[in-house]
């Protein structure tokens, strides 16, 4: 979506109407009358070419003012055509040319004490910095002027520079900081009566609601700032906003009224001659008409944008142009003519270092020389379209991800297909792995979760600093043609990646976070435990031209093998929904049957492998959607019984050489083996009070008697960080809250564990001291999860708490009956003490509730991620 920034052209120096000259021979003062007086003329004639955009014009003769006022030594002339000299300079695209001339001004316009001038000034530095992709720099030039905007009551420009900061917050993905600025900035142009900056500041409103999401609430503010930019006859600003509607309404799958806008928007960009404004919006019709299925009339219009974004050298524009038409082409079946297209397209995305673009493209030839049965071809540019995506997925915005992924997912589909057709089952896995790994990677940096070593959490703020400021590079491609952008993206761009390569060998503890190559398979499976199998299933959909399958990965140590289904892709999706309704519902017994088709999907194909194997642990690691589905519970019609009647069954975040290492010598310092560190119901008032958990911690006191329990008052995140380093177990029967949004029910941040002073945010697992400890069991009402939790799940949380050297992580799926998370618990910590394993201790603990006939309701939703041993 657009939005406007302000940039301020009025200068703040007084320019003196010029006189009638004499024609008598001047003295030497009125000589210098005269020169101040052409001087003045030349900045009046230069400020006057600058609003009617003739930029060269303009530099020209405010160049000449310029020479005068060094003369003559008047500084206010002299600031006021350096200021002028950046505007356009700025205009022109040559940012490090404006921030030399309003540097140059900045010093001049103090010393003759314009705080009005020198506000404008610094809101102007702070612009070209922004553009330049160095927010922090604009948001510090930008709080410079803001204060003297207030002193000296210009509330006009004030307005301006909130809405400026709002932008950059905007940018840097901070969006309720954005909205927050830009609320600020809404009154007081509306005091002003400034209409043309209200309809603006009401549109980036909009933008920012948008961009998270909201689009109801994002049309709301563009239909308000419409009717204002309409009253004011902005038909440039009139257009901006009317794409954007469309944009709106194209995302809500409302085409036809996407369609109406666009058009609008059309005769309005032709009429103030704005071609690159004509050529968005041909596009934009045309993608709706791509959607509509309707590919003709969709070329028709990508044709008719093509020649126009030449004409105007946005190179971004034509490479994703170009790939529009070879998709349409591909679509129809001319599938040469697709792939000449796609090709025209990639250099320029090369040119112009959008990196997005080119791995979109190269995606795109990938999947085309799969259809064509090109499989070599295919797998090379599917390989360079994914490494290029997991470059860039570390820099994302949350607000950006999603699209992004969606756009990608096809490509990591596309080409473990085709690397299982060609039997490289080993190279097929290593990129599954990768892409498991990079889902959590995203999650832990999403939350920016911290790491226990200062010096590695030094080097990865300061990374985090320059990836946010090359992905701000990034997106200023969408508008920015200029030449110097590409080159600085692709400097910036070496920067980071370097840095990060570095991290990642420094830092062995964070080198996931930077993984784009995949790691060896003979590897990482080394670290497989004798007598378990590991099974991954892999859903190959909605990739066009290719079959509908479920691949499942099946490990033991050292061994891999494939299998690979038919499935259906829609009704898949509807049993999984359908199968978590009914298994959340006690009430609700057909979950057997529902249970038994999934079994069907999920398991049958590969019981045979399974049983051969006779595994002692069966490990599952699901991704997606699977990873809110409790594998246990399906039911096998044939012999009447759960899959974890047949196995213990766990759950792995993904394959590691650091997730599954031998239990070995864990840390130096001595734990309890056989007790726990118990904390129950740290807040006993509503909406917080847990009352079930206080009998929970004493029953697990009672079953492990060297186990220390504090309830209440007692139970405080000091004390935790204390005492864990003590203990081998952790139990938590607290509330916890893992979704993107706060849990106001029980008034909890989200991702945050209630302690009795303070909650754990869980970004800061790793500074707890927990390396060796063999099972942190989140148990209480509340632990539930967001399964759309930034797509990683519970299996993000325990990502985090694996990191921070926890072996595995006990938690539920969804909001848990108090009663029977007492008796599971019972039954589980009793069977550990026994001297089983933490796998089969939890399979015993179900068992014993599914032998007295309880729904799975009751004992399905707790869950073993992590080392089961």
């Amino acid at each position: 979506m657009k939005k406007f920034l302000t940039t301020f052209l009025a200068l703040g120096v007084c320019l003196t109407p010029l006189t009638a000259m004499l024609i008598a021979q001047p003295t030497w003062g009125q000589t210098q009358n005269l020169r101040s007086q052409e001087a003045q003329r030349l900045l009046e004639q230069g400020i006057k070419l600058s609003q009617q955009q003739e930029h060269q014009q303009a530099i020209q003769i405010l160049e000449q003012a310029l020479t005068i006022a060094r003369q003559l030594k008047d500084q206010k002339i002299e600031a006021t055509a350096l200021l002028g000299l950046g505007f356009n300079y700025d205009r022109l695209g040559e940012k490090q040319k404006a921030l030399d001339f309003y540097n140059q001004a900045l010093p001049l316009i103090r010393a003759v004490g314009d705080r009005t001038g020198e506000a404008r000034t610094l809101n102007n530095i702070g612009l070209v910095y922004s553009d330049l992709g160095e927010k922090q720099k604009a948001l510090d030039f930008y709080n410079q002027a803001l204060p003297l905007r207030r002193a000296v009551g210009d509330r006009t420009g004030e307005a301006g520079t909130l809405n400026n900061i709002g932008a950059v917050y905007d940018d840097l993905g901070e969006k309720q900081k954005a909205l927050e600025f830009y609320n600020q900035a809404l009154p007081l142009i509306r005091a002003v009566g400034d209409r043309t900056g209200e309809a603006r500041t009401l549109n980036n409103i909009g933008a920012v609601y948008d961009a998270l999401g909201e689009k109801q609430k994002a049309l709301k503010f563009y239909n308000q700032a419409l009717p204002l930019i309409r009253a004011v006859g902005d038909r440039a600003g009139e257009a901006t906003i009317l794409n954007n509607i469309g944009a709106v309404y194209d995302a809500l799958g409302e085409k036809q009224k996407a369609l109406e806008f666009y058009k609008q928007a059309l005769p309005l960009w032709s009429a103030v001659g704005d071609r690159a404004g004509v050529a968005t919006t041909l596009n934009n019709i045309g993608a709706v008409y791509d959607a509509l299925g309707e590919k003709q009339k969709a070329l028709d219009f990508y044709n008719q944008a093509l020649p126009l974004i030449r004409a105007v050298g946005d190179r971004t524009g034509e490479a994703r142009t170009l790939n529009n038409i070879g998709k349409v082409y591909d679509a129809l079946g001319e599938k040469q003519k697709a792939l000449d297209f796609l090709n025209q397209a990639l250099p320029l995305w090369r040119a112009v270092g959008d990196h997005a673009g080119e791995a979109v493209t190269l995606g795109n030839i990938g999947v085309f020389f799969q259809s064509t049965n090109q499989p070599t071809q295919a797998i090379t540019n599917l390989e360079q379209s994914l490494k290029i995506s997991l470059e860039m997925r570390r820099g994302l915005q949350r607000e950006n991800r999603q699209k992004f992924l969606q756009e990608n997912d096809v490509y990591a589909t596309a080409l473990v297909d085709v690397l299982i057709n060609q039997k490289k089952y080993a190279q097929a896995f290593e990129w599954v792995n990768l892409f498991t790994t990079a889902d959590l990677a995203d999650y832990t940096r999403l939350i920016n979760a911290k790491v226990a070593n200062p010096e590695a959490q030094q080097s990865l703020d300061d990374w985090s600093k320059k990836n946010q400021q090359l992905e701000a590079l990034r997106q200023q491609l969408q508008s920015d043609r200029s030449e110097s952008l590409p080159q600085q993206i692709r400097q910036l761009e070496a920067q980071v990646y370097s840095e990060a390569e570095n991290i990642s060998r420094r830092f062995p503890e964070v080198a996931e976070l930077f993984e784009t190559t995949p790691a060896d398979i003979k590897s990482i499976t080394s670290s497989i435990p004798a007598g378990t199998v590991v099974v991954q299933p892999v859903l190959l959909t909605n990739v066009k031209d290719m079959p509908d399958n479920i691949a499942f990965f099946i490990f033991t140590k050292g061994e891999l093998s494939v299998i690979k289904k038919s499935i259906d892709p829609t009704e898949f999706n509807i049993l999984i929904t359908q199968y978590l309704t009914e298994v959340q519902d006690d009430s609700d017994s057909s979950y057997v049957e529902t249970g038994g088709k999934l079994y069907d999907i999920l398991i049958r194909p590969i019981e045979g492998k399974i049983k051969a194997l006779s595994p002692k642990e069966l490990s599952i690691i699901a991704t997606g959607q699977l990873r809110s589905l409790p594998f246990e519970t399906l039911y096998d019609s044939k012999t009447k019984q759960f899959l974890i009647q047949k196995y213990p069954v766990n759950y792995l975040t993904r394959i590691s050489n650091n997730s599954l290492k031998s239990p070995g010598v864990q840390n130096a310092v001595p734990r309890k083996p056989q007790a726990v560190l118990v904390f129950g119901n740290p807040v006993p008032r509503d909406p917080q009070n847990l009352p079930g958990a206080e009998v929970e911690v004493k029953n697990i006191k009672e079953i492990l008697p060297d186990s220390e329990a504090y309830i209440g008052s007692d139970a405080t995140l000091e004390k935790f960080r204390s005492q864990a380093l003590r203990f081998s177990f952790l139990h938590l029967a607290t509330h916890g809250c893992f979704q993107t949004e706060d849990c106001k029910k029980v008034n909890l941040k989200n991702n945050t564990l209630l302690f009795a002073d303070k909650p754990l945010d869980i970004a800061n697992a790793a500074l707890l001291g927990l390396q060796g400890i063999q099972l942190i069991t989140l148990s209480a009402c509340q632990t539930a999860v967001d399964p759309n939790l930034n797509g990683a799940g519970i299996t993000g949380v325990a990502y985090i708490f694996e990191r921070a050297g926890a072996k595995a992580v006990m938690a539920s799926l969804w909001a848990v009956d108090d009663e029977a998370t007492q008796e599971l618990m019972v039954y589980f910590y009793q069977n550990l003490k026994q001297g089983m394993s933490k796998g089969e201790a939890l399979q015993q603990a179900k068992l014993k509730l599914i032998a007295d006939h309880r729904h799975p309701f009751y004992w399905s939703p707790f869950v073993l991620i992590g080392d089961a041993r």
